[in-house]
């Protein structure tokens, strides 16, 4: 299986199954020097388990990160850093009726034609479990970031048929309910929505937006590396995400040009926008300003609802897929996302290294 590997100067190589004995991630890149410890990564990963919230899966993980390499006395050494997730709540004999039987939603059929063989455990390689690798290796990459002044902070705008209220928009809101939104009014509206679907036996989607501060302007790169369009890759590679948009967005397409441009000013010799609509990014490379992203989650496709669908064997099906499963899928996944983020920024930040010979001379001490 090709495609677990992510970046090209700050990388990640996810690897396990969702009811193997563990599951883990390798990060290679990583500058030595940096303070690092399993707390700093256990923080993203204690945001990202099960079985914390009545809104999430019972699966009882602790997902402990145990780093393997890559750190002497609490700091990076710059060889590969492996962390280590071991599986300890694992029920296979949940899935016992889906062997040979594809779930709709799922990407059981896929990988049955692809690989003429899959784990259909928890649905192996392909579960929303492997996010837990990216999780460690964004926590990584974020430490790095923090270096360098830079914030990666997502929340929730959306769940089902409920928004968030910009004029009632209050960050701080969404450290204190499990839904990750920053508005009070609209977190109980999603909850009691989200209290209907489990009782029809059914699950719900969402938006999540993210808010990338304290970028230096110039980070990315003009062609096939944007900044947005490796944004786009990494968030569009988490499962279930099914859509994705830059500042204004999808919006954009019903702006005027006079409408869309954000117009620039000078503030202490520091270039300024009125408004954001470009999310931060222009021509691929960031601008100096927030960089601000949103990414469409479907709903969770594990539902005990009655469904049509079809076996390996040729035949006709109805499944009602047990198991415990996420009827919202969305809080957990705020803290995937910025991780994904996060690694973007890293790998971008180090190419960026190298855009110019002053960059290149500052590195190496040379002289002008």
């Amino acid at each position: 299986m090709s495609g677990s590997h992510f970046g090209k100067n700050f990388t990640i190589t996810t690897w396990g199954e969702s009811h193997g004995p563990a599951i883990g991630v390798v990060i290679d890149g990583c500058p030595a020097g940096m303070a690092l410890s399993e707390e700093d990564i256990q923080r993203d990963l204690d945001r990202r388990r099960p079985g914390h919230s009545p809104y999430t899966s019972k699966r009882g993980e602790p997902d402990a990160a145990v780093i393997l390499s890559g750190v002497f006395d609490g700091v990076t050494t710059g060889t590969p850093l492996s962390i280590r997730i071991n599986n300890v709540d694992r029920r296979s004999v949940d899935y016992s009726d889906v062997d040979g039987v594809y779930r709709p939603g799922h990407a059981d059929y896929t990988y049955d034609r692809k690989y003429g063989i899959r784990d259909y455990r928890g649905g192996g390689r392909s579960s929303g479990r492997e996010t837990a690798c990216r999780v460690a290796g964004g926590a990584v990459a974020r430490r790095f970031l923090t270096e360098l002044g830079v914030s990666v902070q997502a929340y929730t705008v959306a769940v089902g048929k409920t928004s968030v209220d910009r004029s009632r928009f209050d960050q701080s809101q969404a450290m204190l309910n499990p839904f990750c939104m920053p508005d009070r009014r609209a977190y109980e509206c999603a909850a009691a929505e989200t209290e209907a679907a489990i009782q029809d036996g059914d699950s719900l989607g969402g938006v999540i937006e993210c808010v990338i501060s304290g970028a230096r302007p110039g980070i990315g790169e003009p062609v096939f590396d944007k900044l947005s369009a490796l944004l786009a890759r990494a968030i569009c590679s988490i499962n279930a995400v099914k859509g994705f948009e830059m500042g204004a967005g999808f919006n954009a397409a019903r702006m005027k040009g006079a409408e869309n441009n954000d117009e620039m000013y000078y503030e202490n010799g520091v270039v300024k926008k009125w408004t954001n609509n470009a999310g931060g990014i222009y021509g691929g490379i960031a601008d100096g300003s927030d960089i601000v992203f949103r990414a469409a989650f479907k709903p969770t496709p594990s539902i005990s609802v009655s469904q049509n669908t079809v076996g390996a064997d040729g035949e006709n099906r109805t499944l009602r897929v047990k198991g415990r499963h996420d009827p919202l899928i969305v809080p957990r996944a705020v803290v995937v996302v910025e991780a994904m983020a996060a690694l973007v920024m890293a790998d971008l930040t180090l190419q960026g290294c190298l855009s110019n010979i002053s960059n290149i001379k500052k590195i190496l001490g040379v002289a002008k």
